[in-house]
């Protein structure tokens, strides 16, 4: 609850669509991504955009942008402009690069010598400011202080070997990855066709699903002869509420293309001197939705086992297991099951309270979290209450809840942290408070029980982190669109924020 409170946020959230079969479609492309980005509006809320194409020779390209949240972003009536396109990129953001106005505001479309492009990124580039020097020394401007539109520049250098007058687009992605490994996943819509790309280091998410009949949704088995459509998301969790199956993750490294006839591996980008993959850790344990599936498991399940696993490495005599709602819910659980401890709810949140609350008066001001929370004081009054949380960022949010419970009649208040401390700053599109405001880096850190007013607080380790996650991951996967014999799975995770070692060496 702490990093919604701290200000920690991911940066994006992509989508597209395309229709299968023969065009103009029936399937309500724009309305399919828009449902999309809803789902993945916890991945920001700053702006949305949308960018539509009949995918014709030349292809028309309709697109719609707005600040806020999606639902006050696209007016009823704007839609109607996207009414007629067969395939379509849309994008939620939240900025860790770049002002939050709507000139920012993604998917960025552009004119080149082959044809109109459109790009949506999720991502921040490492190397940014030595790649828009790059950019700048062949005469190109740039209008926005965005990462993404920097990497619809850099798509629209002519990479070497490329004839003058054959575009070779999968050559384009592949210059681009050589010039910056990470950290991206793209969609990048050209005529008829998506391409779904990932950074060679896996670090952000990105995952395909398969449009099907309704009647075929809850069903096992079917061909791609039933596929309506296919869709790419950064989750999994979109493909519930517009009728479409999980098909499979797109791998660190590859390229897919996306077409009405299907989808189709073309390559995959090896990482650096075989360095392991990096996806973000803390999109188990945070920013993702709990209902997402991230290499062949769920989060939920996952931040189950991060609350064993907490649970194994700080046992304590107490009561009742609870939690702060809503996100460490399921670590909760896993500390009540492994611990053998009931679980309870302690706290009532108040949902229409957001952190922009104006405190007229010095006595409201000292209320503090009770306009938030209210206490469900006949579930631990007289009991001593470990109450799981997924963070503490910088310790300004967990103290008056600790003073709530225990004016409220806990008689010990055990903070259990399902996550370990953040300590270092993020460069790979996470916007995380300075290293100084981090209570990890604190004097206060090495008494932290006393300075919040607990009765004690532990946190779950790295290496407990990274055994939780990795320990559901299966060994072997058979990923459909590129070979049907099972390849080894390499296993490897950032963990930067916490440890310092960032997967690859920073430039600036």
């Amino acid at each position: 609850m702490e990093f919604e409170e701290s200000g920690i946020g991911e940066e994006c959230g992509v989508f597209g669509c395309l229709a299968a079969g023969e065009w103009p479609t029936q399937l309500e492309v724009a309305q399919i991504i828009t449902l999309g980005l809803v789902a993945l509006q916890h991945r920001g809320q700053e702006s949305a955009g949308i960018v539509t194409s009949n995918g014709s020779s030349p292809p028309t390209y309709t697109t719609l942008k707005g600040m806020g949240l999606v639902s006050t972003a696209f007016k009823p009536e704007d839609m109607l402009k996207l009414r007629y396109g067969n395939l379509g990129i849309g994008h939620t953001r939240y900025s860790t690069t770049g002002m939050s106005e709507l000139q920012n505001c993604q998917p960025f479309v552009v004119d080149t010598l082959h044809g109109r492009i459109a790009v949506a990124h999720n991502g921040e580039l490492f190397n940014a400011a030595a790649l828009r020097r790059k950019v700048m020394r062949h005469g190109v401007g740039l209008s926005t202080s965005s990462d993404s539109e920097l990497i619809t520049q850099l798509l629209c250098l002519t990479p070497p070997m490329e004839e003058v007058d054959n575009p070779d687009w999968v050559a384009r992605i592949k210059n681009l990855m050589t010039l910056t490994p990470t950290s991206y996943s793209l969609l990048i819509m050209h005529k008829d066709v998506i391409y779904a790309v990932r950074d060679p280091y896996g670090n952000r998410p990105l995952c395909i699903g398969r449009l099907v009949p309704i009647s075929k949704l809850h069903s096992s088995g079917g061909g791609e002869g039933d596929t309506e459509g296919w869709v790419v998301s950064s989750e999994s969790c979109s493909f519930q509420s517009i009728g479409a199956k999980y098909y499979c993750e797109v791998r660190p490294g590859e390229i897919v293309q996306i077409s009405k006839h299907g989808v189709k591996s073309l390559n995959i980008i090896p990482r650096p001197e075989g360095d392991p993959p990096a996806f973000c850790i803390f999109e188990y344990v945070y920013f993702a939705r709990p209902d997402s599936i991230f290499e062949g498991q769920m989060v939920y399940t996952v931040r189950q086992r991060c609350g064993r696993q907490l649970a194994i490495e700080a046992p304590t005599d107490a009561d009742v297991v609870s939690t702060v709602p809503e996100s460490a819910t399921p670590a909760a659980l896993g500390y009540a099951q492994e611990s053998g401890l009931p679980y309870v709810e302690v706290l009532c949140k108040n949902r229409y309270v957001g952190r922009t609350f104006i405190q007229p008066d010095t006595r409201l001001r000292q209320l503090g979290v009770a306009k938030k929370f209210g206490a469900l004081t006949d579930n631990f009054a007289g009991k001593r209450v470990v109450l799981v949380d997924d963070s503490i960022v910088r310790g300004n949010t967990i103290s008056p809840i600790i003073k709530l419970l225990k004016e409220a009649g806990a008689t010990e208040v055990h903070i259990r942290v399902a996550s370990p401390p953040i300590r270092f700053p993020c460069y790979m599109g996470i916007n995380i408070p300075t290293k100084e405001e981090l209570i990890a880096n604190r004097p206060e850190f090495k008494d932290l029980a006393n300075y919040l007013g607990a009765t004690s607080v532990h946190y779950l380790s790295v290496e407990g982190l990274v055994t939780a996650v990795q320990s559901g991951i299966e060994p072997y996967e058979n990923e459909q669109i590129s070979s049907s014999s099972k390849t080894s799975r390499k296993l490897g995770h950032c963990t930067a924020c916490l440890t310092g070692k960032y997967p690859i060496e920073l430039e600036w």
